[in-house]
């Protein structure tokens, strides 16, 4: 007798969001003052895997609070 096996189907991981407020203006050090994303972060958002994506969020989590004390 033989064995059936089940393949379960993979988890597909959502890409992780964009912090995009449509307030793309980069200032003099090539930050957003929308995102706190730099120019090169945005640019190239959309090839990022969502652990580089995440990485980012951090980046620009740390440059907010440095930049702009209230975000």
């Amino acid at each position: 007798m033989s064995e059936t096996t089940i393949d379960k189907p993979a988890i597909v991981e959502k890409p992780v969001r964009s912090p995009c407020v449509s307030i793309c203006a980069l200032n003099e050090e090539d930050v957003c003052v929308g995102c706190y994303r730099t120019g090169n972060e945005i640019s190239h958002w959309g090839v990022y895997s969502n652990d580089e994506r995440r990485d980012v969020l951090v980046l620009a989590a740390e440059r907010a609070r440095k930049l702009n004390p209230f975000a």
